[in-house]
């Protein structure tokens, strides 16, 4: 199936294979494996930091830790996506891996709330950050047609991260301790890293332009980039609802799967119609199966199939920005997208408290929301894939007839 030709497609740089474009996938892959396979992973922390490390403080202070860091890794690009579009993704990848590597060493030495809060959630959080937006603006500029499947390919080493660095912490931490479990981590993602910065290339050219506060609000008056913001939020919303109290491995590990195999039927039968499926089956899943399962035979049939369809939100997302941008503003668009996004993941862990504790324990509320919630995304990015056709049939339209007048 052919997708609509927008006016935001550029046919000159996307060169759609060739050694230099999956060398730098496979960067892309060690690059999400490192940012968004560890934060995947932070959940393994809260208990220890309840338990030992910072015992006098509340769950509620720590899970912040987890909250702030996940938020900053995605809501920092609404500044890094423009330093992508004006120098690349070189320095962005150098300082950014050096980062994180140093605020999870200088985590391993914390012994305070502030120590910790600093070096986990704010250091090693904008290093990943910056790592991640080198990554995903760069993997744009060499596929076009196999877009999605390179993002899907690409974006799995974050399933599997967030298999690996769970366990790796855990079976760590009685045998070495905390300090020496982080130093583990840290070393894991410092290789990542480097093999990110030898890899990863852009294939356009980058010149800085002034920094315009405007900047950020024109994209927001388009019909084809405003919707797609707050679908996304809404989706992102729903699905930390429920990561919020899932098993992340066995989420992590069926979203593998995920994110390569929607991304290769994405670029046959369109990106906005897969991610519509995909949020449409997970909205369907969360009302017919987890809403009524009671049994551990449907929590862990819904683990699976859930984190299957869920895992194309996450490849899928990044494609769709390219779909709707200009080649020089894919950084800075993809940065405000998933600001939004952030929003939504920030509000996820407390909305899902006040929930289960409105109805006396009981996760019926969470549940109900969170389908709803994910199910008014799909219809939104349903509605933008219909207007995006309509467009597009238009401008051709609108051809044809200076065409004919011409002739």
């Amino acid at each position: 199936m052919s997708h609509p030709t927008l006016k935001h497609e550029n046919p000159g740089w996307p060169i759609d294979g060739g050694h230099r474009a999956w060398l730098s996938t496979f960067g892309a892959w060690w690059a999400m494996f490192i940012t968004f396979g560890w934060v995947n992973s932070l959940g393994v922390f809260q208990s220890y930091y309840e338990q030992n490390l910072l015992q006098n403080y509340s769950s509620s202070e720590i899970a912040w830790i987890a909250s702030v860091q996940q938020c900053l890794t995605y809501s920092a690009g609404i500044l890094l996506g423009k330093v992508f579009d004006d120098y690349g993704p070189r320095w962005l990848l150098i300082v950014g891996g050096s980062a994180q590597v140093f605020g999870l060493m200088m985590t391993s030495i914390s012994t305070e709330y502030y120590q910790v809060f600093l070096s986990q959630a704010i250091c090693s959080a904008l290093g990943a950050s910056a790592v991640m937006y080198g990554t995903v603006g760069s993997l744009a500029t060499w596929w076009k047609a196999r877009r999605a499947t390179a993002y899907g390919i690409a974006i799995s080493g974050s399933s599997i991260g967030g298999v690996i660095f769970p366990i790796m912490v855990n079976r760590l931490m009685p045998r070495v301790g905390f300090g020496w479990t982080m130093r583990a981590v840290a070393f894991t993602i410092l290789v990542g890293a480097l093999i990110a910065t030898a890899t990863i290339r852009s294939n356009r050219g980058h010149a800085p332009t002034p920094f315009k506060i405007a900047s950020y609000f024109t994209p927001l008056r388009e019909m084809k980039f405003a919707p797609l913001c707050l679908a996304m939020t809404g989706q992102a919303l729903g699905m930390s609802l429920e990561l919020s109290i899932y098993s992340i491995v066995i989420l992590n590990a069926a979203s593998v799967f995920g994110r390569i195999i929607p991304g290769f039927l994405a670029d046959q039968f369109g990106r906005f119609n897969m991610m519509m499926v995909c949020t449409t089956m997970s909205a369907i899943l969360t009302l017919a199966v987890w809403l009524p399962g009671r049994s551990n035979a449907a929590s862990l049939c819904f683990s699976a199939f859930f984190g299957f369809f869920s895992g194309c939100y996450i490849s899928l997302t990044p494609a769709l920005v390219v779909e709707v941008s200009p080649p020089s503003e894919i950084g800075h668009r993809t940065g405000m997208l998933y600001f939004c996004i952030s929003i939504g993941v920030l509000a996820g862990s407390p909305i899902a408290g006040a929930l289960v504790e409105a109805n006396g324990g009981d996760y019926t509320y969470l549940k109900i929301f969170a389908g709803v919630t994910m199910l008014n995304g799909a219809m939104l990015i349903g509605a933008l894939r219909f207007y995006i056709n309509y467009s597009a049939k238009k401008d051709v339209a609108v051809l044809d007839d200076g065409l004919v007048n011409k002739e």
